[in-house]
């Protein structure tokens, strides 16, 4: 077995922040160290930060030619191998900048690539991944210069395509097509287990979150499915899903989905479609959010906006603040649709079995149905897929009360009590 090793490598991050910017193209303080972060779980370390403020972006450089060359100097003085910009570049833009500071820059998008290359595990992840690598590389082919004479070297390098990318457009769009195709089939066998789910009568709670909001910490806690649970920017890419008893009147199919991110590139959501569209088939939505995070709101919102172009505008959400041992008690919230939790000690955990339980409940139906005795069979079928609330045996018939979903609901209606 041949062992390849990589070293350190060494990086200077760079952002723009410009007038005519929208405020998610920004790049702040906050930004940049998120970016350093990236760096660090994709096995990097930041020698110097620079944070660029202009009217526009330089059509040549994005940053300008003397802002540029300030880079060069701090590549050199730090013996940085990388320059990674916290924004998205144009292939002439990097160009121009590997020629002007003598590194390889990368933007934000690529690094994300490498994390994601680098945390695939199953077959599904590795295609998603790779149909990602392709869909950013392709318009980006004439503008790549050391990117593309380093392959297999380092970060922006690795992943399932490391070995097939060539420059022949043809080739990588033929590669796209096949791509799409085999997780086209992926789709086809996730429809399959969702019918069958459906079949089951097993509602499915999905949770979402900014990545290394403690989602895997809470799932490992609920339902012990021991996924990995550290502390690094996605940690987890391949959806995980488990059975677990909420109460002993509700047991729930439960969906670990891998963390949302600002300036998640959006060929990379693409490609994730499979793994995302459960949230579409979700009948609940966990928002796991990181309540010690003193920038949690602007997280939240970039959550809240993946979710309304992934899930159906209809399917509820709760909001599980977690990290409650980190925070402030006096900086927790509270609200009909918010749970205070902590994954790590269990605190909260019985409020959210209360809150998923009544959550589900509200889409079930209240109402008497009177069976004759001839359907009294239909009384345990309901005692295991309803919550039976009253049971008369009267001189019309069985009288029983439930709280039950649409399939129950629907086989019983003609025995509803108006």
């Amino acid at each position: 077995m041949e062992l390849q090793t990589h070293a350190i490598e060494r990086a200077v991050l760079a952002g723009l922040a410009a007038d005519c910017f929208k405020p998610e193209e920004q790049a702040t303080d906050k930004t940049i160290e998120e970016l350093e972060a990236l760096l660090e779980t994709a096995g990097g370390v930041c020698v110097a930060k620079v944070l660029q403020s202009r009217h526009a972006p330089d059509p040549h450089s994005f940053i300008g030619q003397g802002k540029a060359e300030e880079i060069r100097g701090l590549v050199q003085n730090n013996d940085a191998q990388l320059v990674v910009f916290d924004n998205a570049l144009s292939p002439s833009q990097i160009r121009a900048l590997e020629e002007i500071t003598g590194a390889t820059v990368l933007d934000r998008s690529a690094l994300i690539l490498d994390i994601f290359a680098q945390r695939a595990q199953t077959a599904e992840g590795r295609l998603q991944v790779e149909l990602a690598q392709y869909q950013y590389l392709l318009p980006r082919l004439s503008g790549m210069g050391k990117s593309m004479s380093r392959l297999g070297g380092g970060i922006g390098t690795r992943g399932p395509g490391e070995s097939k990318l060539e420059t022949d457009r043809r080739h990588i769009r033929a590669r796209i097509d096949r791509l799409q195709e085999e997780l086209a089939q992926v789709r086809k066998l996730r429809a399959v287990e969702r019918r069958r789910r459906v079949k089951n009568e097993i509602p499915v709670v999905a949770i979402v979150g900014y990545t290394n909001a403690g989602k895997s910490t809470l799932m490992n806690y609920l339902t012990q499915a021991d996924i990995p649970a550290n502390n690094r920017l996605f940690d987890t890419l391949d959806t995980t899903t488990r059975q677990w008893e909420v109460t002993d009147r509700l047991t729930i199919l439960l969906s670990d989905t891998v963390g949302f991110i600002a300036k998640l590139p959006h060929h990379l959501v693409e490609a994730f479609k499979a793994t995302l569209e459960e949230l579409s088939y979700a009948d609940l939505l966990l928002h796991v959010i990181d309540a010690s995070d003193p920038d949690r709101e602007a997280e939240i919102a970039v959550v809240d906006k993946l979710i309304g172009d992934l899930a159906r505008p209809e399917t509820p959400v709760l909001r599980v603040y977690n990290k409650a041992d980190l925070a402030d008690p006096d900086d927790l919230p509270h609200g009909e649709n918010s749970v205070v939790i902590s994954a790590k000690t269990g605190a909260g955990i019985e409020d959210l079995r209360a809150a998923i339980e009544k959550q589900l409940s509200k889409q079930q139906h209240h109402t008497v149905f009177l069976l004759p005795y001839s359907k009294g069979g239909q009384i345990d079928r309901l005692h295991v897929a309803a919550e039976v609330l009253r049971v008369d045996y009267t001189a019309d018939g069985i009288e029983i009360e439930v709280n039950c979903d649409d399939a129950v609901y629907g086989s019983l209606q003609s025995y509803e009590v108006k």
